[in-house]
């Protein structure tokens, strides 16, 4: 039963390879109860594992294994499990990637979905999955009201001096060239999580955050609570080796692509955004977790692993010298909570700023909880904080609903 003034608000939050779902009962902010959750693996991925998908509520659990060729499908089963279940959902509430500084958070209508269309480019590879989640959930539940919040509004406070690109003021100007950066929506919840949990007041601390999911990962750096640095830009390209995706390289090389071989804009595109990162240097799988059991008898798949290892540390020294020093270091998302392996050699040789592993804590953590990773009276703290991106949109919509305009505020 909900309460009263209460809402069930679905939210969908889709990565490149996953979709995370979780529906809530709310009435405000501190009393969101999640009554169903569950997510999409494997969404699109070419490797040795098959899709799957799981569901939980209350009591009741689910795991089904099935292709899952788009994003698309896998919102049309999650909506179809919520029906067999016998749960109702009051409004839907989407993760959007890049609001190109347009919207925060905003009701989506036909109107609307023609500007998020037109924002399409700008993340060639989740702007697609997400459009198509928003597109078949108004055809679902089309009486339904829907709003899109977006992934950027937490790095609203990075600085001149790291937002901008050293180009021409009248290229900036007239492109709308910066940093933008992405994952805000994780940096905001794990950042709050990890102070509360610690007794710390963000004012004055420092902490770097990695957000490592199977598709796309980045790092930020948050002083004072505030974001100040991270390692996407005005898309979610650069940065760390990630599944797909290239991260950062020489940007001639894409000169040289299309003018001595030859390639055109729209394949050059497709080939750091889809066939690059993990995939690329691998030649057989996307996910981190693929290559993990090959890492002996594999050179292709230790390559990539260390790659992978290599770029994520040298982001991690960085913003700890930006910092001016380090008091926390998070990981979060599947990978950063789940992959002792991966954060046992990311740490290592990070002593110099004082991250120090608890070696037996951090092989124990590998699910879903909050863990204390470093070493009992070390100063600088290392977590696994679970991240809850759902549950800060759930936020952004109960907000919305709060305005004159609420959709079911007019009914």
């Amino acid at each position: 039963m909900k309460k009263p003034g209460a809402v069930n608000m679905l939210v969908f939050n889709c990565g490149s390879s996953s979709l995370t779902f979780k529906a809530f009962a709310a009435g405000s902010e501190s009393d969101a109860q999640p009554i169903f959750s569950g997510k999409a693996h494997r969404v699109g991925v070419k490797g040795s594992a098959p899709s799957f998908l799981e569901y939980h509520a209350g009591e009741r659990s689910d795991r089904v294994e099935t292709p899952l060729d788009d994003h698309g499908q896998a919102a049309e089963l999650a909506v179809s499990k919520l029906a067999e279940w016998g749960l109702t959902v009051d409004i839907v509430g989407h993760r959007w990637g890049h609001g190109g500084g347009r919207f925060k958070t905003a009701w989506v209508d036909a109107g609307f979905m023609k500007t998020l269309r037109e924002l399409i480019p700008l993340m060639p590879i989740h702007h697609p999955a997400m459009f198509s989640v928003i597109r078949r959930c108004r055809r679902l539940l089309p009486q339904t009201p829907q709003f899109v919040t977006t992934d950027g509004s937490f790095h609203a406070t990075l600085p001149p001096h790291a937002y901008t690109y050293a180009l021409p003021k009248d290229v900036v100007r007239r492109c709308g060239f910066r940093k933008f950066g992405f994952h805000g929506l994780s940096y905001q919840y794990v950042v709050k999580a990890a102070c509360a949990r610690l007794g710390l007041e963000p004012k004055g601390t420092r902490i770097v955050a990695c957000h490592l999911g199977t598709g796309g990962s980045s790092v930020a750096a948050v002083k004072d609570g505030r974001s100040c640095d991270t390692s996407m830009g005005y898309t979610g390209l650069p940065g760390l080796v990630m599944s797909t995706r290239c991260g950062d390289v020489d940007p001639l090389l894409a000169t040289y692509l299309m003018g001595v071989y030859g390639e055109r804009a729209d394949d050059l595109v497709d080939l750091l955004n889809k066939r690059s990162g993990l995939l690329g240097v691998s030649g057989f799988s996307s996910d981190i977790r693929d290559l993990i059991p090959r890492l002996d008898q594999d050179p292709k798949a230790r390559l990539a692993f260390d790659m992978y290892v290599h770029r994520l540390k040298k982001y991690i020294g960085a913003y700890a010298a930006a910092l001016g020093g380090l008091d926390v270091l998070i990981f979060t998302d599947d990978i950063g909570l789940r992959n002792w392996l991966l954060r046992r050699e990311v740490c290592r040789g990070l002593d110099w700023c004082g991250v120090r592993l608890d070696a037996e804590a951090n092989q124990r953590a590998v699910g879903d909880s909050f863990a204390v990773l470093s070493r009992p009276g070390e100063r600088v703290k290392v977590l696994a904080v679970p991240t809850q991106e759902e549950l800060v949109i759930c936020w952004e919509g109960l907000r919305l609903l709060g305005g004159k305009d609420a959709p079911l505020l007019r009914r």
